[in-house]
């Protein structure tokens, strides 16, 4: 071997150290005790100490215009099932381009609207807007472990920087090729903190039932996050569960049948809007309404309307427009090169909004949670 072909292996060497070192997997910053035996990692343990925080009052606080020139406007896609009964989906696409009304950014955006079944829609939606190139996607997933490879797919195609809605739960499989950013709220969290509220509210002893939506990441800490924290907690008895598949129909299905196949049932926990609502249809129609509870999902503009004529009993309440403000937000941090301030995953805010509020209280969460989408139910 020749001394410069020793020279050319000692830096091929060297460069491939170097490239160890520089590819070498970052995530996850701050591991819990079950880490290995989980296939996602939770916020605590992908978010830098602080960006969390300090995000969370830039997206509570008035908005600042953009300190760089934006020549063209930036494209935006935006994937997400916005035909569900919830509207936090069209809720979250208002108060993001109301935000980037106010930031300063001119934009393009692009709907794809699905229903929550509707997987094969988005998988061609994915197709679509990989082909055409947009410079954002912000992608509301029928269920994210459903759409784990669509959503990689774009991350991985040249040029995309993708935004997720409604899913805190970081997928493991995807190292470091992460989103820009995760845009949610702890789904476990709201289940913990609606859990305690029925022990807090109706004592330690009852027989409850779940009507669940699409087997996956959402659902698991919606309901079994319920389940496993009310049964610790408490003496209450579960009875049944039903997959009403995140759908009025099923909600309704559901409950109708824990009615009247568990008549001793005291109250039914539903995992999102559209089955708490079907849940309504169905106790209602049984003359019901005010012997069983049901609790709903998400403190939607249908849900306060439930709340208020005493159908629903409680809800985990986000404030809403977060998300969508957070995701405005992050496009501008992109634009003026401070990708990294950004924290992976943002988590809005949860109340818990019951039928025992004043009227002046549901009023005020109504106004912060909906602060650009509107009080009141959308008309769609």
């Amino acid at each position: 071997m020749t001394r410069v072909h020793q020279l050319i292996a000692i830096l091929l060497a060297f460069a491939l150290a170097l490239g160890s070192l520089a590819f070498a997997q970052r995530l996850p910053l701050n591991p819990l005790d079950d880490e290995p035996d989980r296939d996602f990692w939770f916020y605590l343990e992908v978010d830098e100490p602080g960006l969390l925080e300090a995000f969370q009052e830039v997206v509570a606080a008035p908005a600042v215009p953009i300190s760089v020139d934006v020549p063209e406007p930036v494209q935006i896609a935006v994937i997400y099932p916005s035909q569900d009964v919830s509207d936090i989906w069209l809720r979250s696409f208002i108060a993001m381009t109301a935000r980037l009304d106010e930031l300063g950014i001119p934009y393009e955006a692009t709907e794809f609207a699905s229903g929550m079944g509707d997987h094969d829609l988005q998988t061609t939606y994915t197709d679509l807007v990989i082909d055409e190139g947009y410079d954002y996607v912000v992608y509301g997933p029928t269920e994210l472990a459903i759409q784990q490879d669509n959503i990689k797919r774009i991350i991985d195609a040249p040029g995309i920087d993708v935004m997720i809605w409604n899913n805190d739960l970081v997928i493991k499989e995807w190292g470091d090729e992460q989103p820009l950013g995760y845009h949610a709220y702890a789904h476990l969290d709201g289940a913990y903190r609606m859990a305690q509220y029925v022990i807090d509210r109706w004592g330690t002893e009852g027989n409850f039932a779940l009507v669940r939506g699409t087997p996956g990441l959402i659902d698991d800490q919606r309901s079994d996050g319920f389940r496993e924290y009310l049964e610790a907690n408490s003496d209450w008895n579960f009875l049944y569960e039903h997959y009403g598949l995140f759908q009025r129909e099923g909600g309704f299905d559901g409950a109708q049948f824990i009615a009247t196949a568990y008549p001793e049932v005291d109250l039914i926990h539903n995992a999102n809007t559209a089955m708490a609502m079907g849940a309504v249809s169905a106790i209602d129609s049984l003359g019901l309404i005010d012997e069983i509870a049901l609790t709903g999902w998400g403190g939607t503009g249908d849900e306060v309307e439930g709340i208020r004529m005493g159908e629903l009993k409680a809800t985990p309440m986000r404030i809403n427009d977060d998300a969508g403000v957070a995701s405005a937000e992050a496009i501008k941090y992109d634009l003026e090169g401070r990708r990294d301030q950004l924290p992976l995953v943002f988590l809005m805010r949860i109340e818990i909004l019951d039928d025992l509020m004043d009227e002046a209280r549901i009023v005020e969460l109504e106004e912060e949670a909906f602060r650009y989408s509107g009080v009141g139910t959308l008309e769609r």
